[in-house]
């Protein structure tokens, strides 16, 4: 079944109550297309999402410490607790260092959480699919935001990241984001060996939110 994560990042359109709404968007898209939906909202959302849907909810971010004193953190521990089941982890916009997306993927591990490491070249893509994610992202940051999805503008890097994956932990998946917009780059996605898309401000940020979903899925749900 196709994957469509959706990260609400800090926009005023997917926050508070704009987000459970948003949300509830995602489940009557995820019912209606038989599409696996993941919504990503801010940490102080989660609760009240996790309470309106029943499709999954991740953090979009996740530290890789547990109980004690770390004021400021986000534990996997307390993302569980809010009803998240899985995080984003080294989004391009709050990167992390290797050993960071290591202490988050054990963290998120112990807490029976699901993880989506975001990678922004083949390289980096076969360094954390060696530490055993059940996702890998790969998102050229320069792309990201652009309306040009990385499935036309650097399409080598999506099959490449795939084969190095394979080749390295059979058992990670790929999902292709930056710039993906429409149906077309869901589908040409989909062709070049990832499983569903990681994707933000194409439907966050359109006029008709529902509509840009119908028409992102309309043709490849299965």
């Amino acid at each position: 079944m196709t994957l469509i994560v959706l990260n609400f990042k800090t926009y005023r359109e997917s926050t508070g109550q704009e987000a459970v709404r948003l949300a509830q968007i995602c489940e009557d898209i995820a019912r209606d297309y038989s599409v696996q939906m993941v919504v990503v909202p801010q940490v102080a959302d989660i609760s009240a999402i996790s309470k309106a849907v029943k499709i999954p909810v991740f953090a979009q971010h996740v530290d890789g410490v547990g109980y004690g004193g770390f004021t400021g953190h986000i534990t996997a521990a307390s993302l569980k607790a809010a009803g998240a089941s899985g995080s984003l982890i080294n989004h391009s916009e709050r990167r992390l260092k290797l050993a960071e997306i290591d202490a988050s993927i054990v963290a998120c591990r112990a807490a029976g959480m699901k993880m989506i490491v975001c990678t922004n070249n083949v390289a980096t893509t076969r360094a954390a699919a060696s530490l055993g994610p059940d996702y890998v992202a790969v998102e050229p940051p320069e792309l990201i935001g652009s309306g040009i999805p990385v499935s036309k503008a650097d399409p080598e890097v999506v099959t490449n990241s795939v084969e190095a994956v394979k080749r390295i932990a059979p058992n990670v998946e790929v999902l292709c984001g930056a710039g993906i917009t429409h149906g077309e780059d869901l589908k040409a996605a989909l062709e070049l060996g990832s499983v569903g898309v990681l994707l933000a401000s194409g439907i966050i940020k359109a006029k008709d939110q529902r509509k840009a979903l119908e028409d992102l899925v309309t043709g490849v749900a299965k």
